[in-house]
């Protein structure tokens, strides 16, 4: 019995032998046919539900290959300081924000660009704007958290405070903070002050909450994640890779599932980090043996191996030029990176490494190799997150060790959302032909795949297909855009491969899970630099319906 028929749409397969159709028809969750429509339509019974695409766009549900799901739905509720420049406007936002929310113990501001005040923002600054309560701005990035003298002294920064490598507490010729709190075990104790310390812990530390959280505690959890379920939902997002977790996160996202509640396919890392022993592994192996299903699963490692270019904390293989002999550092020693590669690796974990200077990608690249002479080479799909700047002799490393390209269209500074500068400046003009490739690493042989970071950017797809498409090289640089067919692809087909689930999703055909975006309109006459008018009518995961626009 055909459940549903999709009808009345362009639709769009991402399947090479069959890359267009008229409708395509669902039962029990999975698609069971795919053609033209009144083929489709004669498959109809008398309680088929039929849905009418309005002549817009059929897509197969879009492959979110990294984002931060936790931290995204926390800070929905945070102040939005995207757009904000200068301290008055910074000034209107904060006070109303204040206003609007006296109960909070911690007022949470993110967004804030490190050119905000058009000069480094201190504790000093944030004081004058509110100096009586907690009070902290995240950077887009996620890398730089600024926070007022309120916030400092309640967390136990204001005297400076012990960190972990690449971890720091900026001091001040006072002798106290300045503020700034750079990665993420600096910022943690901020964060904390308002009741989310629970969930910073994977992308923090990587380690569980001690003790347990109780029912209360994880219901107050599990909404969080529910309403950034919902928000991803809305834009078409059926598949997802999030970037940071542990078994607490999962354990949160079976919950849901048990409820009825998941909306979106999702693999959750085991978060391995500098201060952790090879035998941590066996943490990922377990989390990989528990979760295991269509819905939920584990199977890989995530990594830092550096910070961000805006904060020089990218670990590059040349200086930073407004900071003579500053390359920044590896947060895993280079052989000891290739140690863990290689036990992960063995165990048959996919990884995914966070790198975003030059250094930090050639150090990645070696340890795959080493993984790779070790092993042998396997069909592991092991992964570089973000490579915004790239050594030219590293470029053909990606194709020949099967490495995984994950880039974010709206990250180029001026693509989307992020100022020119401080970043081009930070890169110095001499390397901008090396930074935020695309189609040069596309077109060298490695896999491409895109993803928005949200919350470091918007997660809307379609502005992300926007940036892609609109994006401006930079003086001396290549047009590093894809055409339209190969953007998709990067969201849908291109990520399932990379997420090792072109099997279950990423095209629409038969026998896949009927994971659909319907579009408001025709993706294909759409001039791209409208791309992120269209809307998501409606988003269907597993053949149920996830999201509706009123």
């Amino acid at each position: 019995m055909t459940d549903l028929i999709v009808t009345n749409g362009a639709v769009l397969t991402m399947d090479p032998a069959r890359p267009e159709a008229e409708a395509l028809a669902i039962a029990e969750g999975r698609i069971t046919a795919v053609g033209r429509r009144a083929e489709i339509e004669r498959l109809a019974g008398p309680q088929t539900e039929m849905i009418d695409a309005g002549g817009g766009t059929v897509l197969p549900g879009f492959v979110e290959s990294h984002l931060h799901l936790v931290l995204g739905g926390a800070e929905l509720a945070h102040l939005q300081l995207t757009g904000v420049h200068g301290v008055e406007a910074l000034t209107r936002a904060v006070q109303g924000f204040a206003a609007a929310h006296p109960e909070r113990p911690l007022l949470m501001a993110q967004g804030g660009d490190y050119g905000l005040l058009d000069r480094p923002m201190t504790r000093q600054d944030l004081d004058a704007i509110l100096p009586d309560r907690p009070f902290a701005i995240t950077a887009p990035d996620h890398h730089t958290v600024w926070a007022n003298t309120a916030a400092l002294r309640a967390a136990g920064l204001l005297e400076g405070a012990s960190m972990p490598h690449g971890h720091e507490v900026v001091m001040g010729a006072d002798g106290r903070a300045t503020g700034e709190l750079r990665e993420f075990e600096a910022f943690a104790p901020v964060i904390a002050l308002g009741g989310e310390a629970r969930l910073n812990l994977g992308i923090a530390t990587g380690e569980e909450p001690s003790p347990w959280p109780d029912a209360a505690e994880r219901a107050i959890d599990r909404a969080k994640i529910a309403r950034g379920l919902a928000h991803c939902a809305a834009h078409g997002i059926t598949s997802m890779v999030n970037m940071d977790g542990n078994r607490y996160t999962l354990e949160l996202l079976r919950e849901l599932q048990q409820a009825g509640g998941l909306t979106a396919r999702i693999r959750v890392p085991f978060h391995f980090k500098p201060h952790m022993a090879l035998a941590d592994l066996a943490r990922a192996e377990a989390m990989t043996r528990d979760f295991d299903d269509d819905w939920l699963a584990c199977n890989f490692v995530k990594m830092f191996m550096d910070g961000v270019l805006d904060s020089g904390t990218a670990y590059r293989l040349d200086d930073y030029p407004d900071t003579p002999g500053w390359r920044s550092e590896p947060l895993f020693e280079p052989a000891r990176f290739a140690e863990i590669a290689t036990a992960a690796d063995r165990m048959g974990l996919q990884i995914a490494v966070h790198a975003i200077g030059c250094g930090a990608v050639r150090t990645t690249l070696d340890g795959y190799a080493a993984a790779r002479a070790a092993n042998g080479p396997r069909d592991s799909r092991h992964r570089i997150e973000h490579i915004e700047l790239i050594d030219r002799a590293d470029i053909p490393r990606l194709a020949a060790l099967g490495v995984v390209a994950s880039l974010q269209p709206p990250h180029p500074p001026g693509a989307m959302d992020f100022p020119l500068q401080p970043t081009l400046d930070r890169i110095g003009r001499s390397r901008w032909p090396d930074a935020y490739l695309c189609r040069t690493l596309a077109e060298a042989g490695a896999p491409v795949v895109f993803a928005s970071d949200w919350p470091v950017t918007d997660v809307s797809v379609l502005r992300g297909l926007q940036a892609a498409l609109t994006r401006q090289p930079y003086a001396g640089g290549a047009d590093e855009r894809l055409t339209l067919a190969e953007s998709l692809r990067a969201y849908t087909a291109g990520g399932a491969w990379a997420n090792h689930r072109e099997r279950l999703t990423g095209t629409l055909r038969e026998g896949l899970a009927a994971d659909l975006a319907i579009l408001d309109g025709r993706l294909e006459a759409c001039a791209p630099d409208s791309l992120g008018s269209l809307g998501v009518a409606r988003t269907l995961c597993g053949g149920r319906t996830t999201h509706r626009s009123p």
